[in-house]
């Protein structure tokens, strides 16, 4: 249970940093921060590994960079489902991937259990 809520911190933290540095992402408030984090992570837990393991020969054609086409795809798709969290056409939801991949990768490192 204790490393699902940091996985979900460091998800909400990575979206936040993204919101605050894109331009074209909004977040109305906290609550609709956290649930769209809650989101994001249930998008990447059950549906990205199907949609990777479907794309896999594109994704090994791009050295993997396809993959970040893929978790832009999850935040607008995000964007839809989540109300008050709006995201402004794909290259924003791509540089919130690329943002929240590096925010992500950071944290990992410093925070043990994630």
């Amino acid at each position: 249970m204790t490393r699902v809520m940091v996985k979900w911190f460091v998800c909400t933290v990575s979206l936040a940093v993204a919101a605050w540095m894109i331009e074209g992402i909004t977040i109305q408030n906290g609550w609709t921060l956290l649930f769209a984090a809650l989101v994001v992570g249930f998008l990447n837990a059950f549906i990205r590994p199907i949609i990777i393991l479907l794309t896999l020969p594109l994704n090994i054609l791009t050295l993997g960079f396809f993959t970040f086409i893929i978790n832009a795809a999850m935040i607008l798709f995000t964007a839809k489902i989540v109300g008050g969290f709006t995201v402004e056409g794909f290259f924003a939801a791509l540089l919130a991937a690329i943002v929240m991949s590096i925010v992500s990768f950071l944290l990992n490192i410093f925070i043990p259990g994630s």
